[in-house]
């Protein structure tokens, strides 16, 4: 049976010699980026700082590396409740914004972002907290909004310095009433808003009626002027008419009697009508005379 031809020494020797410097190489080299910055540490003893990008190196094995953000960095704090000057409380979530400018500082004290978070919540809520109270809630949601984050702002600022960290600046996202307050103001508001709507129906509803009023008495006048024209032109058209048959009746008396009398008989009597009268009667004194002129 044929044995396998073991390596030689020389050349396991250098495989291990390969890997030996690849980890050793490994271990030397602090690569940095742009977004990054570096403390170095010996058996947890600071030894320096790497602000650059670009490639460092270190002594293997006993030293760490700790990367830091260079990059801007926000805080979103959990909504909290404060209570403001007028003694109404609200529910305010704000966010911060900071970075690390002592990283060495920022080693010491706080290590890692989640404890510099921490501790930033700790210090912005305390400044909202203090800041808020001496302002009515009006205030906050509006008009000196932006006024009160800069003055918490600042005051962060100068606490947070001594961390390692410079707060850019401190925002409030939601500024609201706690729930359960949330449920009793939409009720008043909703009660406000039907008064104010029932003062608009009710002023509408007065405005209606004055307009109705005017429109019904000019209808009124309108109507008073119609008849009073109308019984003047009929009066002038009577007056004519009398004076047409007061002419008539100057110039022939027996033709205006008979052609009254003709109308008479046009109005009173139907094709169908029966009448018993005298004969002698006035009212059918043409009608007879007429009669006795046919048998003659």
């Amino acid at each position: 049976m044929t044995q396998m031809k073991q390596p030689s020494w020389p050349f396991s020797v250098a495989i291990v010699v390969v890997v030996a410097i690849a980890a050793l190489l490994s271990q030397s080299v602090v690569l940095v980026d742009e977004s990054k910055q570096v403390i170095i540490t010996q058996f947890g003893e600071y030894r320096r700082t790497i602000s650059e990008a670009g490639l460092n190196f270190k002594l293997p094995f006993i030293q760490n590396v700790t990367y830091l953000e260079r990059r801007l960095l926000s805080t979103d704090a959990l909504s909290q409740e404060y209570l403001t000057a007028d003694k109404k409380r609200t529910v305010v979530d704000h966010v911060t914004r900071w970075r690390i400018t002592n990283p060495l500082q920022f080693f010491v004290t706080v290590r890692t972002e989640l404890g510099a978070r921490a501790r930033l919540d700790d210090i912005v809520f305390s400044e909202l907290r203090r800041e808020l109270a001496v302002h009515n809630l009006e205030n906050v949601i509006a008009e000196q909004r932006e006024v009160i984050m800069e003055s918490v702002a600042a005051s962060a600022r100068q606490q947070a310095a001594s961390f390692g960290i410079e707060i850019v600046d401190v925002r409030i996202k939601r500024a609201d009433l706690p729930p359960a307050v949330q449920e009793s103001v939409f009720k008043r508001m909703e009660a406000e808003r039907k008064r104010e709507s029932a003062r608009y129906r009710a002023e509408g509803d007065e405005r209606g009626a004055r307009i109705r009023a005017e429109a019904e008495r000019e209808r009124s006048v309108l109507l008073a002027d119609a008849r009073e024209q109308a019984q003047r032109i009929r009066g002038e058209g009577d007056a004519q008419a009398i004076a047409i048959y007061a002419e008539a009746l100057e110039k022939d008396p027996e033709f205006y009697t008979f052609t009254r009398r003709l109308e008479a008989y046009k109005k009173v009597l139907g094709a169908e009508d029966v009448l018993v009268l005298d004969s002698n009667a006035e009212f059918f004194r043409y009608l007879m005379s007429h009669r006795q002129s046919g048998k003659n």
